[in-house]
């Protein structure tokens, strides 16, 4: 007969050590046993204390809060919270939504101080102010170049403004859901889709958590970073690995599109402390769509736009919007309360919004949509050849891609799968030469299969 003990580590040896392992700490709520940790190339992932012994109910509490083995989706978690609210609308690409917006924040320095459109650090004061909420769990730099960034509680406007901007840097939320379950109060909390989701997953599990959480902010997310991400940027730019103390992924530069942003780096370069600017541009790593440092699980999502938060921000990549360097928004409205807060600053001239529809919205992320969504087929198919086991996902194991975007998965998954190995060793021997040197085969092949992907496009135009 297999125990419990058996079942929880087949379970774990599919999760985590299959690459499904979304880093957000759920375990380490549902279980003291279970403790997040970084691994060797800068991923978080759940440790697990060897005297364990995994009773009945603690099995149901690791299968049910990780979002690789519950029995609920997005789709059927998002309808519990939203299919009954007033006004609301569905569409497949967006999920729910009652409201649907492209702008910026107008009062104070909120947009100065955000990566696009200030949106995340006004909710959250909107929030606070009104009595809606006493603590804002975000992500907030830590000054540690051990741990670049964590996740915080916030109980004052001052502490919860440090957690404005974009971080492409991994986090858990264990530490502070176990505090929230010790201190009473209202809670908002920002998360990507795989952290919103999986806390909703814990909310089912522990009336606590429900009762707490109030108010979900999501984020659009490409895909998660491991640590090494922000060291070879900050590498790049003269800062060696171990010296770099903080990073902002996001500077904007004025008179630039809104894509066309810088980073800054902070950190000790021969015995002296510099701060470097470099625009995003000039660094090997700025192709999202080559998905250097990609934590693998990132792979096996299919929630482009955080279905299950109360409210969705995105960057508007759009031209009409990415013109103007100060930023905007894409916004995504599914909670009744936080409608009431946008319609009444609309009203008072404090953000500048403008009323859109499904079809830009999900223009704004159309490449994202597609590797996400339609090109996961792709991927479980190849799951499905290899007879390996993957989680459920809404989309279906399927070969029908064309053949150039199925020869662009598997370049995306090479350098995902190869480059951590090859960042190591480059660390080992303190050079960065040799790291950028073998990574190059890689990248040129992903480039070349691009090229390809246009000279076909066109020859596909002409014979039209």
């Amino acid at each position: 007969m297999v125990s419990n003990n058996e079942r929880f580590q087949n379970i774990y040896n599919n999760v985590v050590k299959g690459g499904y392992d979304f880093g957000t700490g759920s375990w380490a709520v549902v279980n003291d046993n279970v403790k997040m940790k970084l691994d060797d190339i800068g991923e978080f992932h759940p440790y697990i204390s060897s005297g364990i012994q995994v009773s009945d109910n603690d099995l149901k509490k690791f299968k049910e809060s990780c979002l690789s083995t519950s029995s609920k989706n997005e789709d059927d978690v998002s309808r519990e919270l939203y299919s009954k609210v007033p006004g609301i609308n569905y569409d497949k690409r967006l999920g729910f939504y009652s409201g649907l917006y492209i702008g910026h924040v107008v009062e104070k320095d909120f947009r100065k101080n955000g990566s696009s459109g200030g949106f995340g650090t006004w909710i959250l004061e909107e929030l606070m102010n009104t009595g809606l909420i006493d603590y804002v769990i975000n992500v907030v730099p830590t000054g540690n170049n051990d741990k670049l960034f964590e996740y915080r509680i916030s109980n004052n406007i001052e502490s919860l403004e440090k957690g404005a901007k974009t971080k492409y840097y991994p986090v858990e939320f264990s530490e502070v859901i176990n505090t929230l379950k010790k201190i009473p109060g209202k809670y908002a909390i920002v998360g990507l889709p795989s952290f919103i989701m999986e806390l909703r997953l814990l909310s089912d599990l522990d009336p606590v958590i429900k009762d707490r959480v109030k108010f979900t902010i999501g984020l659009v997310c490409g895909h998660q970073k491991s640590t090494k991400f922000s060291e070879f940027l900050a590498w790049q730019c003269g800062i060696e690995p171990g010296n770099l103390t903080s990073i902002n992924f996001r500077k904007k530069l004025i008179d630039s599109l809104a894509s066309q942003y810088a980073i800054e780096v902070k950190g000790e370069v021969n015995g002296k402390t510099k701060t470097i600017t470099r625009r995003m541009s000039e660094l090997v790593g700025s192709d999202w769509g080559e998905a250097l440092f990609k934590v693998r699980a990132s792979d096996f999502t299919d929630d482009v736009m955080n279905e299950t938060a109360d409210i969705t921000l995105g960057d508007a990549w759009l031209p009409e919007y990415t013109k103007d360097s100060k930023g905007n928004n894409i916004i995504i409205v599914r909670n009744h309360d936080i409608q009431s807060l946008i319609d009444n600053a609309i009203k008072d001239g404090r953000v500048k919004l403008d009323k859109t529809d499904v079809e830009t919205i999900f223009s704004s992320q159309a490449a994202h949509y597609r590797h996400t969504r339609i090109e996961l087929r792709y991927r479980l198919y190849k799951k499905d050849k290899e007879k390996k086991w993957y989680p459920n996902k809404r989309e279906s194991p399927s070969p029908k891609l064309p053949w150039i975007r199925k020869r662009i998965q598997d370049e995306r998954e090479k350098i995902c799968l190869t480059v951590p190995s090859m960042y190591l060793e480059a660390t080992k021997k303190n050079d960065l030469g040799y790291f950028l040197k073998k990574i190059s085969r890689l990248r040129n092949s992903y480039k070349n299969t691009y090229k390809l992907k246009r000279v076909l496009s066109k020859i596909k135009r002409v014979f039209k």
